[in-house]
């Protein structure tokens, strides 16, 4: 899995693409968030667009990055989800958790 951070204006937008799985690829998504967080930038936004498999482990680390940012104040959105992204957080009722958004405009401008 890779990850690649951008800043536009105060959010930082953090592009990902493979797998989230158990080991290497959740610890690239905790180690990101913890290294933003720890940087001060509290409004993250999680570019899902080219992730092509996501497990239990995967997300779990979403929750957990989720919780980190919410826990300091921030907030954590997701960008793109890929159809079956989209229907493993239906099925878990994480959707709902989740602040989803499919275009990158509309999810900057909803940052408060």
């Amino acid at each position: 899995m890779k990850a690649s951070t951008r800043q536009i204006q105060d959010v930082t937008v953090v592009d990902l693409s493979g797998q989230i799985k158990f080991g290497e690829g959740s610890s690239i998504v905790r180690d990101t968030v913890k290294d933003r967080l720890a940087k001060g930038h509290k409004k993250i936004l999680m570019n899902l667009g080219e992730i092509t498999y996501i497990d239990s482990a995967g997300i779990g680390e979403l929750i957990s990055a989720f919780t980190s940012t919410r826990n300091q104040g921030g907030e954590l959105k997701l960008l793109n989800l890929t159809k079956k992204t989209r229907d493993l957080l239906q099925i878990t009722k994480l959707y709902t958790v989740f602040d989803v958004k499919d275009d990158e405009a509309e999810a900057l401008a909803a940052f408060s």
